[in-house]
């Protein structure tokens, strides 16, 4: 899309508050040209996403799932790897979101006892391997949070222990306050008035509602008291007012925190507010905040060398990469591997090139969309894939080998 656009403007150096500014603009090969465009060192080829040097191999677990049978899926058999990146590929109505979401994901939950619907056992005869997973869980581009109050550090399980460490502030003791007083979600600490929000909603009775900061907090969310507490000259304000790279520094020796922190950076989400109002966030970058609470779960877990409920995992995810750039895609892969170091499993429906070579299995439906597909044209490893003339996605994916 990029190659045939009649003029492009590329945008950053970075993303959030890094980003913002024009960085080059012009025709395919000014971008490319361009020492300054990210975009165009990647246009160029000059860096690119690299085949993996190895692939994992397929073990003796997987999950079996035997007479798939929904829309156009006639009877369809298919075995999934565990233990690996797993790419459910094909053309647009191959039958790939029926297969994985509603057959696959619904089969799965059942089997686990996290299903609160309807039976699924009518679209399929059977299921095995699930024994060798704790729990299955789809991570989609939905917000994390509907309300201002939803934010990353909460998300991830962060908010809490700084709460605890403002509230073991001698200010803090001799106020009597408590960790619950420096939430925002409760009464106690936050703004009677915008109850933590930190604006409030005007309704107009023609137009569209309006939102304004909160004039008794001045948008900050809490009471006076509450931000009279301060913790190396900083308010727990001034705090969720941090990106994630200040506040890696910020919380130096405060190991568990950041340890939860460095994974939100790790992923390419250094840029984020800690505070930072769920709705405002990206569908790519909701979404890499979901991938990165997980990773922290897992990361948890092996610390404490505990059998691992995070470790049995199975990660269905549904076109990750949209919205998505070539950078962000290279991050979002780091962080799949990380989440089967950790013991995790994941099936990825995909388009996108980049995750499909470096996928360890793929599984290809089609040949054609609609009554055309629901057939399994093609799997095996990228290559295999590659190599097989029945295959369309083979086809683009021998391109990029």
């Amino acid at each position: 899309m990029l190659r045939a656009a009649d003029h492009l403007l590329d945008l950053g150096p970075g993303a959030g508050e890094f980003g913002g500014k024009l960085l080059a603009e012009g025709v395919l090969a000014e971008i490319e040209a361009n020492p300054n465009s990210l975009t165009g060192r990647y246009l160029s080829g000059q860096i690119s996403i690299p085949v993996p040097a190895r692939r994992r191999a397929p073990g003796r677990e997987r999950l079996v799932l035997r007479g798939a049978q929904a829309n156009n899926l006639h009877g369809l058999d298919v075995e999934i790897p565990l233990g690996m990146l797993v790419a459910i590929t094909g053309v647009s109505g191959s039958g790939k979101s029926t297969l994985v979401h509603q057959v696959l994901y619904r089969a799965v939950a059942r089997a686990l006892g996290q299903s609160d619907g309807a039976d699924p056992s009518s679209v399929y005869k059977s299921l095995t391997g699930v024994e060798r997973l704790n729990d299955a869980v789809l991570v989609d581009q939905t917000p994390i949070g509907r309300t201002p109050r939803s934010n990353p550090i909460t998300y991830i399980k962060g908010f809490d222990l700084v709460r605890e460490l403002f509230a073991a502030q001698p200010e803090a003791k001799r106020l009597s306050l408590t960790p619950g007083h420096f939430s925002f979600n409760v009464p106690g600490g936050r703004c009677n008035t915008c109850e933590g929000d930190g604006t409030v909603t005007v309704e107009m009775q023609f137009l569209a509602d309006v939102e304004l900061p909160c004039e008794d907090c001045n948008g900050t969310r809490y009471q006076a008291k509450v931000l009279q507490v301060e913790y190396k000259g900083k308010n727990i304000h001034d705090v969720l007012q941090m990106t994630v790279k200040e506040a890696l520094r910020f919380f130096a020796g405060q190991t568990k925190l950041l340890e939860k922190l460095a994974v939100l950076d790790e992923i390419g989400l250094g840029y984020l507010r800690l505070g930072q109002s769920a709705t405002t966030l990206s569908g790519g970058e909701a979404q890499r905040v979901k991938l990165a609470a997980h990773l922290a779960q897992v990361r948890a877990a092996n610390a404490n060398a505990k059998p691992s409920q995070a470790s049995r995992v199975l990660y269905i995810l549904d076109e990750p990469t949209t919205g998505l750039h070539f950078d962000d895609v290279s991050k979002l892969l780091t962080a799949f591997r990380k989440l089967i170091d950790g013991g995790g499993s994941l099936i990825v429906i995909e388009h996108n090139l980049d995750v499909i070579k470096c996928a360890d299995w793929v599984i290809d439906l089609g040949p054609e969309g609609g009554e055309g597909g629901g057939r399994i044209v093609a799997e095996g490893t990228p290559e295999e894939i590659a190599g097989n003339l029945l295959s369309h996605t083979g086809k683009w994916l021998g391109r990029v080998l």
